[in-house]
């Protein structure tokens, strides 16, 4: 029986909770060990488990896996989530290129100082409505389909949903003026794989709180 990927990062989302998701949403079982300490992490980089001393590391198919984009690729294509011709990865490229700055923009916030991060988040809620949100919208409306690329489930459906559910954190009232993605939601988010993902229980992690930012802190000592 092939082993489950085994995940190391912190009980939290950063740079690991996309990897989570499109795991799940292939299907996959995974374990994860959540880095708690220093020494923990000191032990990773002296085994030479963590090609440029940085974490999330993904453990699967006899490698060790770093970098989140170049995981993503592969689990992408691994799970046949990645189209089927270099002109639909390209694509696929761009809007998940896309959705990652929006992402990134959002989970930087909780390091930032308390009196910034209110004024952040306002930022990004209109970064999203003005700059993300509307070149979706617009992609679904010009090719009528149900999916971003190739009318299949692919890495960057995902990846949007996943986006557009953070926006909604800080926002819930976000997609009222994006009746395809809000339509698009409901449609991606009702997919058994990731309506299961979606359930309390699951392996999704939550809001990052001031304890999650400690332990980042502590163990990366920034």
């Amino acid at each position: 029986m092939e082993a489950k990927p085994k995940l190391y990062y912190f009980c939290g989302r950063g740079r690991m909770e996309s990897i989570r998701w499109l795991l799940a949403a292939a299907g996959v079982e995974f374990e994860e060990e959540f880095l708690e300490t220093r020494e923990q992490y000191e032990k990773l980089q002296k085994d030479g488990c963590l090609l440029f001393d940085q974490v999330p590391l993904v453990e699967m198919d006899g490698m060790l896996l770093t970098q989140s984009r170049a995981i993503l690729s592969y689990l992408a294509t691994k799970y046949n989530l990645y189209g089927k011709d270099l002109k639909k990865r390209v694509r696929i490229d761009m809007y998940t290129d896309g959705t990652l700055d929006l992402m990134i923009m959002i989970t930087s916030v909780p390091f930032k100082p308390p009196e910034e991060k209110e004024e952040n988040y306002a930022l990004i809620v209109k970064r999203a409505k003005t700059r993300y949100f509307p070149v979706f919208e617009k992609i679904l409306k010009d090719h009528g389909e149900a999916f971003l690329v190739g009318n299949q489930l692919s890495w960057a459906d995902i990846q949007l949903l996943e986006a557009i559910l953070m926006v909604e954190e800080l926002s819930p009232p976000v997609l009222s003026d994006f009746p395809l993605l809000q339509a698009f939601k409901t449609r991606i988010s009702n997919i058994p794989a990731i309506k299961k993902f979606l359930q309390p229980g699951n392996q999704r992690k939550p809001l990052p709180d001031d304890h999650y930012v400690k332990v980042v802190r502590n163990v990366l000592k920034f």
